[in-house]
């Protein structure tokens, strides 16, 4: 089964309180979910693995460590998961990007796909999807299962701001090889299948659409 990261640093605590506040506006919501991918993103990648190289300091010859050759991809889904991207790249900078569409059929909420364009290489990666908000899980179970199904991806991980249970069981169900990594797990989804408390409509809040 999947494991799941509660990422609870007090910094990202911080700022996530700060992106939930319905005062908070788009310039600030956008650089605040900045701030905590790139937090974020030190956590998701703790695992990377290292190589000993060798090198010449001002003092002397050494052995140090170096990423071993790791490839990364970050796959936002569109369009909220592209909030995340921005601070996952400054991390990572020779991450390669694709994208992933999806809306919520507001009736059915049911994701609906209409895009998709991927690294030629992805399969070779380690695939970081981003989306803000975990709620149903719809979207991300259906877009891990197009990388593994479209692109033959085997190295998944997702990576959410805001998690209801319903959203983290339907992904451990579908995809129990995929680690999920959030900076917090919310009470449930109300009616209208929004986290609760949550923080909104994280693509709304991210692009001032409402």
């Amino acid at each position: 089964m999947s494991q799941l990261h509660v990422i609870n640093h007090p910094m990202v605590q911080h700022k996530l309180t700060k992106m939930r506040e319905k005062e908070t506006g788009s310039k600030d919501f956008r650089e605040l979910l900045k701030e905590i991918s790139l937090l974020m993103g030190y956590e998701i990648t703790r695992d990377l693995p290292l190589e000993e190289v060798q090198i010449e300091t001002p003092i002397c010859k050494t052995t140090a460590h170096c990423i071993s050759g790791k490839k990364l991809a970050i796959v936002p889904i569109l369009r909220a998961g592209l909030g995340m991207v921005e601070g996952l790249l400054e991390l990572l900078p020779v991450a390669k990007v694709g994208h992933i569409g999806l809306y919520r059929n507001e009736i059915t909420h049911k994701p609906v796909f209409y895009y998709c364009k991927l690294p030629d290489d992805i399969q070779q990666r380690m695939v970081i999807v981003t989306d803000p908000m975990l709620a149903t899980g719809g979207s991300a179970s259906d877009a891990i299962t197009m990388l593994k199904e479209k692109s033959h991806c085997t190295n998944i991980r997702l990576m959410c701001l805001v998690a209801a249970p319903e959203g983290i069981e339907k992904v451990r169900q579908d995809h129990p090889d995929v680690d999920i990594y959030v900076a917090a797990v919310d009470e449930r989804l109300n009616d209208d299948a929004y986290i609760v408390p949550g923080l909104g409509d994280a693509g709304d809040r991210i692009f001032g659409t409402k």
